[in-house]
C-alpha cells in the first residue's frame, strides 16, 4: 500500500466514505408472492385474486414487511395493539398475546408457581389441555367434579384441597361461565392462586364482569376454532405487573419484554429460561380485529339462544342446564339433560330429522379429552422420560402426594356428560330461525315427554 493511500482521511475525520450507496438489488425476502399466498387462504376466486396481484405489483415492495413481534422499527407492532386493544376491552392493566390458549396456560400456571410437588384443581369437564399445561409445567392436576351447570362445582373444591395445592384452574365449559365469586371466595381463605381457562367462553361475564378477570391471571384461545380468532392464538390476562412479567418471561425465553433486555435481574426470581410462546404479527393483525369484534358477537349469541328459551315448554323428565348467569353467559350452545341416555338419544335422533344440529355422547361412551377419565395422557400417569416427573418427582412422593384417576371419581360429570344433550346455535339466526327452532324442539319433546307447567324452568 502507498504512503499517499495509507493517509487517506477517514470519513471520521472528513474523508470519504468508502461505501457510498448499495448498488446491488434484490428482492424483498417476504414480498408479493407471500401475499399472495396469503390472500389464497381467504378463498378468493381465481379472477379476483388477479385484480389483487395486478393491484400489488404496482406498489414498490422495498424490504417487505417484518412480521415479528420485536425488532421491527414500528412505533406499535400488532402485538402490541392486540394487548393494548384486550386491556381496554377486559378492563385490565395487563395482556400477553400468545401463540396458543395452551402456550397460554403454561406460561400462566408457571408464573402462579405450579412446578415440582404442587397440585392444581381442575374441573372435571373441560378440554384436557387445562390440565395439560399443570402437567407440563411439573404440577400434578387434581379433578373436581361439576354441578349442573357443568362448570366446576365450588361445593366440591374443598374436598380436594392438600398442603400441596397451589391454585385452582375453573374452566368456563362452552360457553357458559363459572360461579367466579364462590370460587374466588374459596381460593382467599386458602390462599390459592386462580388461573381462569375461558378458551370456550371469550366474551363471558359474571354479574357484568367479564371471565378472566377474577382470577390472578385469566387465559384465552383466541383461535379458529372458537368464537373469537382467526387461525391459532392465545391470550393472558394478568392482575399484577409481577404476574405479567412472570408469564412474558416464561412465554418469550428471554427479557426482550424488560425496559433494558439483556441485563442483569432487578430483583430475585425475574429471569429465568422459559420457551417461545410469542405470536406472530400475521396472527396478531387478524386477531385484534376479531377482538374488537367480540362484544357485539357474544351479543348477538346471548340473544339467539334467550329468544329460543323463552319460547321453550318445561317437560317432567327434561331438566335445563343450569345457567350461572343467564345475562353473561356467551350462550352458543343450548344444553338439557334427558331422565335417561336411551331418552336422550332418541330426542337427538327426531332434533337431526327436523334438521335442529345436536348431539349426545349416549351408550357408546366413545372417548373424548373433554371428560377427565378420558384424558389419557394424563390419567395413565406417563412422562416423556423414565424419570416420570411430575408424578414420580421425588418433592412430590415426599410431600405425601400420590394422586390416582379412576371413572367414578367425579360422578356428576360422569353421568351428565353422558346423557346431556347439545343444539348448537348460530350468532345469525334471526327471530323467524329462532321461533322455528324453539318449535322444533318443543314438538320432538311433546312426541317423548311429559308436558308440565311445574317442571324444571327453561330460564
Amino acid at each position: 500500500m502507498s504512503k499517499e493511500r495509507a493517509k487517506e482521511k477517514l470519513a471520521l475525520e472528513g474523508g470519504l466514505k468508502a461505501v457510498g450507496s448499495i448498488q446491488g438489488k434484490g428482492k424483498p425476502k417476504v414480498g408479493l408472492e407471500e401475499f399472495m399466498a396469503i390472500a389464497e387462504r381467504f378463498g378468493f376466486s381465481p379472477e379476483t385474486l388477479e385484480k389483487i396481484k395486478t393491484a400489488a405489483e404496482t406498489e414498490e415492495s422495498d424490504t417487505g414487511p417484518y412480521l415479528a413481534n420485536y425488532y421491527s422499527g414500528l412505533k406499535q407492532t400488532k402485538n402490541q395493539e392486540l394487548a393494548a386493544v384486550a386491556c381496554k376491552v377486559f378492563g385490565v392493566d395487563y395482556a400477553i398475546p400468545t401463540s396458543s390458549g395452551t402456550g397460554a396456560l403454561h406460561a400462566a400456571f408457571v408464573a402462579a408457581g405450579v412446578g415440582p410437588g404442587t397440585e392444581v384443581i381442575c374441573p372435571a369437564i373441560g378440554f384436557y389441555a387445562t390440565a395439560a399445561a399443570v402437567v407440563a409445567s411439573n404440577g400434578i392436576p387434581v379433578f373436581s367434579d361439576v354441578d349442573e351447570s357443568m362448570q366446576m362445582d365450588p361445593a366440591d373444591i374443598e374436598n380436594h384441597i392438600t398442603d400441596r395445592t397451589v391454585a385452582i384452574a375453573p374452566t368456563h365449559y362452552q360457553g357458559g361461565v363459572c360461579d367466579m365469586p364462590a370460587i374466588m371466595k374459596i381460593a382467599r381463605k386458602h390462599k390459592l392462586k386462580v388461573i381462569e381457562d375461558c378458551a370456550q367462553a371469550c366474551g363471558g361475564q359474571v354479574k357484568g364482569r367479564y371471565v378472566g378477570t377474577f382470577g390472578d391471571l385469566g387465559c384465552f384461545s383466541i383461535s379458529a376454532y372458537k368464537i373469537v380468532g382467526g387461525g391459532e392464538g392465545g391470550l393472558i390476562l394478568a392482575k399484577s405487573k409481577r404476574l405479567w412479567e412472570r408469564a412474558n418471561q416464561w412465554a418469550e425465553c428471554g427479557g426482550l419484554w424488560r425496559p433494558v433486555r439483556f441485563a442483569r435481574p432487578r430483583y430475585k426470581g425475574e429471569l429465568y429460561c422459559g420457551t417461545n410462546y410469542r405470536m406472530s404479527e400475521l396472527e396478531a393483525a387478524v386477531n385484534v380485529v376479531q377482538l374488537k369484534k367480540m362484544p357485539a358477537t357474544v351479543k348477538r349469541f346471548r340473544a339467539v339462544k334467550q329468544r329460543i328459551l323463552k319460547q321453550l315448554k318445561p317437560f317432567r323428565e327434561i331438566v335445563p342446564q343450569k345457567i350461572n348467569d343467564l345475562e353473561g353467559e356467551v350462550g352458543y350452545i343450548l344444553r338439557f339433560f334427558p331422565e335417561t341416555i336411551e331418552l336422550g338419544e332418541k330426542i337427538v335422533e327426531a332434533l337431526e330429522a327436523e334438521n335442529i344440529s345436536a348431539g349426545i355422547r349416549g351408550s357408546d361412551k366413545r372417548d373424548d379429552w373433554h371428560i377427565y377419565h378420558s384424558m389419557y395422557p394424563i390419567t395413565y400417569k406417563q412422562s416423556p422420560t423414565e424419570a416420570n416427573c411430575p408424578y414420580r418427582c421425588p418433592l412430590y412422593l415426599k410431600a405425601g402426594g400420590q394422586v390416582e384417576y379412576r371413572m367414578g371419581d367425579c360422578p356428576v360429570a360422569d353421568d351428565l356428560f353422558d346423557r346431556s344433550v347439545a343444539i348448537s346455535l348460530n350468532q345469525w339466526y334471526n327471530a323467524a330461525d329462532c321461533r322455528n327452532i324453539a318449535r322444533g324442539i318443543n314438538k320432538v319433546l311433546s312426541a317423548y315427554c311429559t308436558a308440565d307447567p311445574d317442571a324444571a324452568p327453561w330460564m
